[in-house]
């Protein structure tokens, strides 16, 4: 135990604990690819919450968290004869250095972050056999979305202008409405959908995050509920007293503290 004693670890030692964790830990000799899923999306969530709070500590022991995804998922691959996590670091280090000539070549100039975003994307393209390849199935919905539409506007399938996307939102509209009234559960959970993809087309176009936009609502509604519930609270009645007209007036307080 005495070797693991340090004034400060490096990458090395990961690796190494890793494997002994691996050999000698009940929980962690358990774990695969698959049970290990759900963890590297709470973690990067948890390293975005952190980045948001700007809680320095946080995303110092965040960051910690989810490198350990990596590290963990690269000892089973080794260990089924696969690959390491120095091949992980060495095929990463090539493709940066192939992807960005304007820094590592002489060929290609950028003198712009524009312009080096414009020449990745021509990479990317040239390297995949779909355009809309490289868009994670499992992405939150709304940001697979924005992306699929970015991949294909940047090939021209697009709308021209936000007129035209403006016309597609209140079609789209009137075709869920329209499945609203006939009542069908499966024709109206697809016209619903293909509302929420237009109007994703729009916050594209309107340079609004929809992911975002939407957890910004999420907050607005957690911090104007809190007053709702405060309210209820202390009134001393239980919530099945009140009218949905009572509760309903306790919510335009709120927004009016929390516009």
């Amino acid at each position: 135990m005495d070797r693991w004693k340090k004034d400060r670890y490096t990458f090395e030692d990961l690796k190494e604990i890793m494997k002994e964790l691996r050999q000698k830990c009940p929980w962690d000799r358990k774990q695969t690819h698959d049970s290990l899923k759900k963890y590297l999306i709470e973690e990067t969530y948890e390293v975005i919450d952190a980045i948001e709070k700007r809680d320095w500590e946080a995303l110092k022991e965040e960051l910690g968290d989810l490198l350990l995804q990596p590290v963990f998922h690269a000892r089973l691959t080794e260990e089924e004869g696969r690959f390491n996590i120095d091949d992980v670091v060495d095929h990463l280090c090539k493709k940066l250095i192939k992807r960005h000539p304007h820094v590592f070549g002489e060929e290609e100039k950028a003198k712009t972050a524009e312009e080096v975003l414009k020449n990745w994307e021509k990479r990317k393209l040239e390297e995949r056999k779909s355009v809309l390849e490289g868009v994670p199935k499992h992405l939150p919905a709304l940001m697979r979305a924005e992306k699929l539409q970015k991949k294909a506007a940047k090939v021209g399938f697009d709308w021209k202008d936000l007129k035209e996307v403006k016309e597609k939102v209140l079609e789209e509209w009137k075709e869920f409405w329209e499945a609203l009234e006939g009542g069908n559960r499966e024709e109206i959970e697809h016209e619903f959908g293909d509302l929420l993809f237009a109007l994703v087309n729009l916050a594209r176009f309107l340079n609004i995050d929809p992911e975002e936009a939407l957890q910004k609502a999420n907050e607005r509604f957690i911090k104007r509920f809190s007053h709702v519930e405060r309210r209820v609270k202390e009134s001393g009645k239980p919530w099945e007293e009140f009218t949905l007209e009572e509760l309903d007036r306790f919510w335009e307080e709120a927004k009016k503290h929390n516009p």
